[in-house]
């Protein structure tokens, strides 16, 4: 029996989640490099255009520009840290910016009001909730949440999630599977549902299979792009949070490391043997790599979505020659590729907040409409 349309995208997407889990065992930390610098920046761009025709899934026009801005300021606050502007131009502007955890409270102000507006459409009530959160934001990253920090020298969990995660692997992953779900609920789709056992399961497999084999090493030059323990740069940071919070992984300081400089060493040295040597942090390089390279592939794998035949030709031009000037970013530096394409990168993050709200609730409306007729078509569902 022939396959339907909707049965032939949900078998494609199956083969890409098990392509991407090939390639995540195979050179994980290359592979999500090259996801990202290639499929990454046409990605967002297009994207973003996606969005744009849609309102971004809030209830007002306008409403977007809130996270907009806050996708600007946090842009210009990366790269004041990278290029030394102020408030990062001296050790005293350093300690005053650190205690303003602007990153902290702005991504708290983005995450609620990405739901105020995706629900709330009288302007007042939308104007005050936003209002709100923001207060809140301020009591809450505050001086008594320096103080936890100078004494526990850590986040708190629902920070750590919030600020680490939900830009990354929550975006990618979580966020992209309630996508998923949601559209196979919506239209009844069986096959929709096995594509998100599939997509599941593949992350399992990734850390129970071949735990011990490391199948291409990671190369130099897959290294420097991702970045150390102490530069600040790249995704480095991501794996060692990982291996930190979920896999306990510490660093114990030998009583022979006396000065700065033989501290500094010994703590890049041995993180980067954790990160790219040992299997947990391989294992964790796996998921990263699948996560990210499926998420790309399952937004370009849904044409009926994106429709590149409707989008204007001026958009669509300025689309691809970003996208090139970007690729010419990432190959000329990869570094310099993700410090000049943050903005985007992160920005399409925030506009999508809406759309991940709307989509979870999406799931709850659908899962209740099954739970009193029935996994059917919606309109066999009302005939009965």
């Amino acid at each position: 029996m022939a396959l339907t349309k909707d049965e032939r995208i949900n078998v494609l997407n199956i083969g890409l989640m098990l392509l991407s889990c090939a390639a995540a065992f195979i050179m994980p930390f290359e592979v999500f490099l090259f996801a990202y610098a290639f499929m990454g920046p046409l990605h967002y761009l297009t994207e973003i255009s996606w969005l744009h025709d849609r309102q971004y899934f809030a209830k007002g026009k306008y409403d977007f520009l809130v996270l907009l801005v806050i996708g600007i300021i946090l842009t210009v606050w990366d790269l004041a840290s990278i290029y030394k502007w102020w408030p990062f131009n001296n050790e005293e502007n350093m300690d005053m910016a650190r205690d303003w955890n602007i990153y902290q409270k702005l991504l708290f102000i983005a995450f609620f009001s990405g739901l105020i507006v995706a629900f709330v459409k009288n302007h007042l009530l939308k104007i005050a909730g936003i209002a709100f959160v923001f207060f809140i934001s301020i009591g809450i990253y505050g001086q008594l949440y320096n103080d936890n920090i100078a004494e526990s020298g850590q986040e708190g969990m629902l920070t750590m999630l919030l600020t680490s995660f939900v830009p990354t692997l929550i975006h990618v992953y979580v966020f992209t599977g309630f996508f998923m779900l949601f559209g196979a609920l919506k239209s009844r789709s069986s096959s929709g549902i096995w594509s998100v056992v599939v997509f599941v399961i593949c992350p399992l497999l990734l850390f129970m299979l071949f735990r011990e084999t490391s199948f291409v090493p990671v190369t130099p030059y897959g290294k420097e792009a991702y970045g150390n323990a102490l530069s600040g740069e790249g995704f480095f940071g991501l794996n060692k949070e990982i291996l930190d919070r979920f896999f306990d992984q510490k660093i114990t300081i030998p009583a022979t490391i006396t000065t700065n400089e033989q501290y500094r060493q010994f703590y890049n040295t041995e993180w980067s043997n954790l990160v790219f040597h040992s299997s947990t942090g391989i294992l964790v390089t796996r998921f990263i790599a699948f996560a990210y390279t499926y998420h790309y592939l399952n937004w370009f794998s849904k044409t009926e979505i994106i429709r590149w035949h409707k989008v204007p030709k001026a958009r669509f031009i300025v689309v691809i020659v970003i996208w090139l000037v970007s690729l010419g970013l990432y190959l000329y530096n990869y570094k310099v590729g993700l410090q000049w394409l943050f903005f985007l990168s992160f920005t399409h993050v925030l506009l999508e907040f809406p759309l991940n709200f709307v989509s979870i609730a999406g799931i709850g409306k659908e899962l209740n409409a099954i739970s009193k007729n029935g996994f059917k078509p919606p309109v066999l569902a009302k005939a009965k």
